[in-house]
C-alpha cells in the first residue's frame, strides 16, 4: 500500500480513502425502506426477495453455483481477511468488535474489509470465466 501510494502521490492515509471509494461496496439493513420510482410503493429490501420456493430449477442450480464460487474465492483469500469477512458477516460483528478481536483499530478493519472484497470481485470475476 505503502508504496502504491507514494507512486501515485499520495499519502497512505488517502490512498485508503481512494480505495473505499472506488470499491463499490455498499452495506445496508434488509430492513431498509425502498421507494418505487413513483414513490407510491414502501417495500422493506427483505420483503422484495424472492423466496427459494418461488425459484425455477434453472435459477436455484445458478444460485447454488455461484454459492460455490463464492466459497472457492473465500477459502483462497489471506487469513485476516477471511477472518474479517466471516466476523462480519457471519458473526454480524461490527468493525469495532472485529477491531477488538484482532486487536487492531476500527479503520484497519475497514481497509482489510475492502481489500478483501476487491479480492473477491477479481478473484470471482476470473472463476466465472474459467468456468464457462
Amino acid at each position: 500500500d505503502t508504496e502504491i501510494a507514494a507512486a501515485m502521490n499520495v499519502s497512505a492515509d488517502g490512498f485508503h480513502k481512494i480505495i473505499l471509494k472506488v470499491s463499490g461496496t455498499a452495506v445496508f439493513s434488509l430492513n431498509d425502506i425502498r421507494v418505487s420510482s413513483d414513490d407510491s410503493e414502501r417495500i422493506s429490501i427483505e420483503d422484495s426477495i424472492e423466496s427459494p420456493a418461488s425459484l425455477n430449477p434453472d435459477t436455484i442450480i445458478e444460485r447454488e453455483e455461484l454459492r460455490q464460487l463464492i466459497a472457492r474465492a473465500i477459502s483462497e483469500l489471506p487469513e485476516k481477511e477471511r477472518i474479517v469477512l466471516v466476523l462480519y458477516y457471519h458473526e454480524a460483528l461490527t468493525f469495532k468488535e472485529i477491531g477488538r478481536v484482532l486487536n487492531v483499530s476500527e479503520s484497519r478493519i475497514s481497509q482489510i474489509h475492502t481489500r478483501a472484497n476487491i479480492r473477491l470481485r477479481a478473484r470471482l470475476g476470473s472463476l466465472r470465466k474459467s468456468a464457462l
